[in-house]
């Protein structure tokens, strides 16, 4: 109940209706008390409130609050008082009603949560794209955990056209994902349209912005098995560290329902069960085992998914996967590494093309798509009998491109997908341990492991030092351009690795004449390396890499 004015709340409490001066002569039965704290219809309850056995106006007010709040009660205090005994007690009671009366509201009225606007991560099938299988499901992924009677059939809905499809929606993951399942398969080669509606909230009450997205059905079912890709550690890693988490990336967006501790464990040594929790990014079509303490120092563990673990048609994996890895003697440093999944293959990834000129000298393979193999210019590539990737003198390794045979498009599709999915994981780590370091120059610096962010561009115009042990992780969030002048480093000491410094560029990577570079460079326009460069990690950029007598390994 919300109150206009005070005087209106004056006048309702000081003006009761007939029936109310003297309930209890009612010929009417009694209706049901809502609470042992309300006042009964009886002569007990006349005497337990009357005027003089109130002991304060606080008592009074109390009893005045309680109707106030139950109004299938028609009974106050004041029903016991004379007219003018209630006039003088009427405004006593506004003191205490009046700071309570606006909190008795009904979850209709605006919500007062935390803040933070709960939003969509990532959905499956993602916007826009076509040849969806028919016997899909349709996932989302939210930015936290949600309020989970707000989402349901009315509120998460799937169109075609304008005509719904009728199925459920359920949770997993702890409800930070929704799916939906139709109760059918779906029409072939036809539009869909899901959409979250505002009435979605997360468990503060927050609202969702309202939120759809489209996408193409192809003409066939998916009955294809979900593998695993890659993983953190690799299989027959040595070394890990005892801190170590273990996250496997899937090759398709799976169900959240069937990737748990059930289906995720870690053992070690031998067969002991290691004590942990499972957790799914299904934006990164990633599951990692947390283990809740420790791993013991140089011991042999294996990590096991099994073929419970299904995808969004149900089609679970062919066989268990395992992987097994050796714990080093000390815990890791710095945030957890950026997972790279089948962009992890390639030393280049490009999307629009990659070049170059004079003696480039490149180990690892090197990937363009959505452009042709036109667009890979300088190498003097041989197609492979195949005719699956091509060669060439100044690579060692194989270069593929979307206009090659099957499965390569499909296989590079989904690495530039990977790649676009790691720079968002990137750029979307929270917390740094830095903020705008030197003011985007940090020439001459030794920097610790940790997460680095900065609001403008990078420039190393000296060496830079990084400073840390095999398994200790470097994030770089860089907002604008990195730029690394001619002839310096980017030096490793106490055993840094190449494969745990990661620089997320928004802008343009430029590395210098003869400079030095270590780490995976995820870029989201041009990665151009000048004469003489050498670079130790990847170039994975969304647009395209220029090279000039570059120097490229893999680490």
């Amino acid at each position: 109940m919300y109150v206009q004015s005070v005087r209106q709340l004056r006048t309702s409490v000081d003006s009761p209706t007939r029936r109310d001066r003297a309930p209890w002569r009612s010929s009417r039965a009694p209706e049901p008390i809502a609470s042992a704290s309300v006042v009964a219809r009886s002569k007990c309850a006349r005497r337990l409130v009357s005027p003089r056995r109130l002991r304060s106006w606080r008592q009074y007010a109390a009893c005045a609050f309680t109707s106030s709040t139950h109004p299938e009660v028609h009974m106050t205090p004041l029903h016991f008082c004379s007219r003018a005994a209630r006039s003088k007690l009427s405004w006593l009671a506004l003191l205490a009603i009046v700071p309570f009366v606006g909190c008795n509201h009904d979850e209709d009225d605006d919500d007062h949560g935390d803040g933070t606007t709960p939003t969509v991560r990532a959905t499956a099938p993602a916007d826009q794209v076509t040849d969806v299988a028919i016997n899909t499901q349709i996932a989302v992924a939210f930015s936290e955990a949600m309020f989970a009677p707000s989402i349901n059939p009315a509120t998460f809905t799937l169109t075609d056209g304008v005509t719904p499809v009728t199925g459920a929606v359920d949770y997993a993951d702890a409800g930070t994902t929704a799916i939906f399942t139709p109760v059918g398969a779906l029409a072939a080669s036809t539009p869909y349209t899901a959409t979250l509606t505002t009435a979605i909230k997360d468990a503060s009450g927050n609202k969702l912005a309202s939120y759809s997205w489209t996408f193409t059905t192809g003409t066939t079912a998916d009955a294809v098995a979900p593998t695993v890709v890659s993983s953190i550690p690799a299989h027959l890693d040595t070394g890990v560290a005892t801190n170590a988490a273990v996250t496997v990336a899937f090759s398709e967006p799976m169900d959240p329902s069937t990737v748990g501790a059930t289906s995720f464990v870690v053992t070690g040594p031998g067969v002991t069960p290691v004590t942990g929790a499972v957790e799914l990014d299904f934006a990164n079509n990633s599951a990692t085992f947390t283990p809740s303490s420790d791993l013991a120092v140089s011991t042999l563990f294996t990590g096991t998914i099994t073929t419970d673990a299904t995808d969004l048609a149900g089609n679970a994996l062919a066989a268990d996967h395992q992987i097994t890895f050796t714990t080093g003697t000390t815990p890791s440093a710095g945030p957890a590494p950026v997972l790279l999944q089948t962009a992890g293959n390639y030393g280049i990834l490009a999307k629009s093309g990659i070049s170059t000129t004079g003696v480039t000298a490149i180990t690892g393979d090197l990937g363009v798509s959505p452009a042709a193999s036109t667009a890979i210019t300088g190498f003097a590539l041989v197609l492979d009998g195949s005719g699956q990737f091509a060669t060439s003198s100044l690579v060692t390794g194989e270069i593929f491109a979307s206009d090659y045979a099957p499965p390569t498009p499909s296989v590079l599709t989904t690495a530039v997908l990977d790649m676009q999915a790691a720079y968002t994981d990137a750029a979307g780590r929270t917390s740094p341990d830095v903020t705008n370091l030197g003011a985007g120059d940090i020439g001459g610096l030794t920097l610790v492991p940790g997460l680095y962010k900065w609001g403008t561009g990078v420039s190393i115009p000296t060496t830079v030092t990084l400073s840390g042990g095999a398994n200790d992780v470097w994030i770089f969030q860089i907002a604008g351009n990195l730029t690394v002048a001619d002839a310096v480093a980017v030096a490793l000491t106490g055993g840094a690795q190449p494969r745990n410094i990661f620089w997320q560029v928004a802008g343009q990577a430029t590395l210098g004449t003869t400079c030095d570079f270590s780490g995976i460079l995820l870029c989201q326009t041009l990665i151009a390396a000048d004469s003489g460069a050498v670079l130790t990690g990847r170039a994975l950029s969304q647009t395209a890499v220029t090279l000039i007598g570059t120097t490229l390994t893999t680490p």
